[in-house]
């Protein structure tokens, strides 16, 4: 049983494996159940942002407006203690990503420059660090993604299959470090 929760105000731009057919969208389809999320629709972005692959194939959309492409992703309203089991996943406490905001409009909604306005709305996205993002575009050859596909997803490497022995952060900076294949 799905429960309508109408504290879900907080919309959040989801672009790699918390969508819908990616490993880590079980949280969501967890916080929907408890009524903590709700799917608003596919969306994408109004402005161009580098979405890049770091270790393990790990979605990363990087904070440089302007470089790029309009990311395709999914929009979930959720409560606060939704976002609070978002922002454990996305480790934000421990400087992996950040949240902060984005500018979104309908997929499909084209380059209708005059009727844009009219279509887009403010969420959040987790963004790479700004410690390492420039590195991380770098390291990507400067060049993005317009969507994490299936195809992207080969080779993604589930948290629990990594190597414990080091934190994810620096997992990013031997990925950073290393010369791109």
């Amino acid at each position: 049983m799905v429960v309508e929760n109408n504290n879900c105000g907080n919309l959040i731009f989801t672009y790699g494996t918390r969508k819908r057919g990616f490993s880590n969208h079980v949280l969501l389809q967890d916080l929907m159940r408890t009524g903590d999320a709700v799917f608003k629709g596919t969306y994408e972005s109004v402005e161009k942002h580098p979405l890049v692959c770091g270790p393990y194939r790990v979605p990363f959309l990087l904070n440089m407006p302007g470089l790029g492409h309009r990311v395709s992703g999914e929009l979930y309203a959720v409560s606060a203690r939704g976002l609070a089991r978002l922002d454990e996943l996305e480790g934000t406490s421990l400087g992996h990503y950040e949240r902060l905001p984005i500018q979104l409009m309908p997929a499909g909604n084209g380059n209708k420059e005059n009727e844009e306005a009219s279509w887009t709305c403010a969420a959040e996205a987790y963004y790479a660090h700004k410690n390492y993002d420039k590195e991380m575009w770098n390291r990507n050859g400067r060049k993005g993604l317009w969507i994490y596909s299936e195809k992207e997803a080969k080779g993604y490497v589930k948290r629990k299959d990594r190597p414990q022995n080091l934190s994810f952060l620096d997992h990013i900076r031997i990925f950073i470090s290393s010369h791109s294949d």
